[in-house]
Formats: C-alpha cells, structure tokens, sequence
C-alpha cells in the first residue's frame, strides 16, 4: 500500500514532519514565511519550504492525506456570527480550511498554545468548529501537557485532530498519560559544553529546601522552583534539575529568558540549545540554527515531536490503519 501523504503549513523547524516520517508518511508540501526558520528546515530536510501561505493558490499544493499546521493564534475578524468557513477570513486559519476544502484530506492535524481553547470566552474555538463543520470535518480536541508523556518540559498545548467526516471513524480518544520518571538530569549536556551559560552573579537566593535536592530524585513530573534571581520576576527563577523544564518561549525576557534557569551540577545557568532540542523530543541529529537566539526562538515555537507522534500514532492503533 502506498504511504499516507502529508503538508507541512507553518512548519517552522519541521516537528510535525520529522514525527510523521517516524510513522511512515510522506511530505509533499511544506511553507513557512519566517526565513531563519525556512534555512533549517533546508539544512535538515534537503527542501527549501514556500514562503507566505497567503499568496499560495490551492492548486499549487499537492494532494494529500493529512494537512499538518501548528498555526498561529491572532485575532479573528469576524467571530460568533455562526457563519462557518467565512467567519475564519482575515486570519491564517482560513488558509488552513481554503485548502482543506479544496484538496479534501483524510485528516487534519492542528496545534496551538493550551488557551487558545478559552481565547475571547471560547468564540475563537466555536469560529474554527463552525468553520471546520462547515467543510464536513468531524473535530476531536484537548490540552495536553508534554510532562505527562515522558518529556520533561512542562508544555501544555491545544491539539485538534479533524477527520473528514464520509470516512465514517469511530469517535477519537487522546492518549492517556504515561507518567513515566524523567527529568532534566536525564537530558543535560556535559558541563565543558554549557560553560557559556553559567549565571554568576549576587543577587541569586535559594529557598531552604535546596538542601532537600536529593529528595526530588523522584520526578515530580512537573518543574520545582528553588530560587530566583534578582526579585524572581519572569526569567528570574531558578529550577532544581531533578524537576522539569518550564514551558520554553520564543519570546520572554530576564536573564533566563525562552529557557528558564536551572541549578545544574552546583551551577546556575540556562539551557543550551542542544538541551532544548532534547526537551522538545527531536533527534539529536538534527542541526539547530548557529545562532544561539535563533535557535531558543525556534524550538519556543515548535511542536514537541514525541507528543505529535503520539497521538496521531493512537488513531492509527484505534483504527487499525496501515501506515
């Protein structure tokens, strides 16, 4: 049987497509507007992704069996009116369901950040289900949080998996948790490589149970502050490293700014780049940006590839689809 063919739209570093290579599938289409983020996408996948979404027509993309996009949450134009496929004009989700309706996929497999479920009292979401419906999608969703399912980073995130509704699926189930005992002392890199990134400054303060560390040797499966630095505002807290990662930013300031702080080997310090592809799951082959901002800002915006294989993995299982 031939593979399952799949886009990749606002692919960024490409989580969603190294996933569904895991799983057998193919990627026909990729597009992505930022430019830094296009060069490493070339540097790992050999393809330079297109550029704007927006400008692209339907028949210059492929047909496929599932359309992938982490797309970006912004305000939305026209909301609540229960005008479906139209309501979505003016924003990026409209070029997800323009091609949808176009190319007809099997499913479609979306991601963003966990409140975007409650974003203006939950009239975003009804938009995108009356959209969605609209174009005879049946849609499953819910927030999941990365620390659950054996990646210790505390990431919570909205995930929709659609299928097109004349496939006649049984109803879709998200995978439980797995609750396995992992924490960032499993991933860290080898001091002589993190040297750079120590803080050593005055103003850092621990709380009196540091010299409880050892007793968080159990996972905790969630990230346990112990200090901070300066007044502890954002980027200013410190976490022991028998805990997990906090959520990691594209954006964010302090001096632990997009990856947070960490009490390591007796130091303080941020993670390294090659920490927070460990975090977000993606092989250590992959080549991250040389820059090192870059690369924070990247993976802050990427999906975490174990989950995205995870549960996409489950309706293959539930379904007893070939891959």
């Amino acid at each position: 049987m031939e593979n399952m063919k799949f886009i990749d739209l606002f692919s960024g570093i490409g989580g969603f497509r190294i996933a569904l290579e895991t799983l057998g599938f193919d990627c026909v289409f990729s597009s992505d507007i930022d430019k830094e983020a296009r060069k490493v996408y070339k540097n790992n996948f050999g393809e330079n992704p297109e550029g704007d979404i927006t400008k692209i027509p339907n028949s210059d993309i492929p047909a496929h069996d599932i359309l992938c996009a982490g797309f970006p949450c912004q305000p939305f134009s026209v909301s609540g009116k229960q005008m479906g496929f139209d309501d979505t004009r003016g924003t990026l989700f409209y070029d997800i369901a323009r091609i949808a309706e176009y190319r007809r996929p099997k499913f479609l497999f979306l991601e963003n950040v966990a409140n975007f479920v409650k974003h203006d009292g939950g009239k975003t979401l009804q938009t995108i289900l009356n959209a969605l419906n609209s174009i005879d999608y049946d849609v499953y969703y819910d927030v999941l949080n990365a620390s659950l399912f054996g990646i210790p980073q505390s990431r919570k995130r909205a995930y929709f998996l659609c299928i097109r509704k004349d496939l006649n699926f049984k109803t879709y189930a998200f995978p439980t948790p797995t609750l396995e005992n992992i924490s960032l002392k499993n991933i860290i890199l080898e001091d002589k490589y993190v040297k750079d990134l120590i803080i050593e400054r005055k103003d850092v303060f621990f709380d009196k149970n540091i010299a409880l560390m050892n007793n968080y040797k159990n996972s905790q499966l969630k990230p346990i502050r112990i200090g901070y630095v300066n007044k502890g505002g954002q980027g200013e807290r410190i976490y022991s490293e028998y805990g997990h990662a906090i959520t990691l930013s594209a954006y964010g300031g302090g001096v632990g700014a997009k990856t947070g702080l960490y009490y390591i080997n007796g130091a303080v310090r941020k993670l390294h780049p090659e920490e927070c592809k460990r975090v977000m799951t993606f092989p250590e082959n992959f080549i991250v940006h040389e820059r090192v901002n870059q690369a924070y800002k990247q993976f802050g915006n990427s999906v975490v590839v174990k989950m995205i294989k995870i549960i996409f993995e489950k309706l293959l299982k539930d379904n007893n689809l070939a891959r």
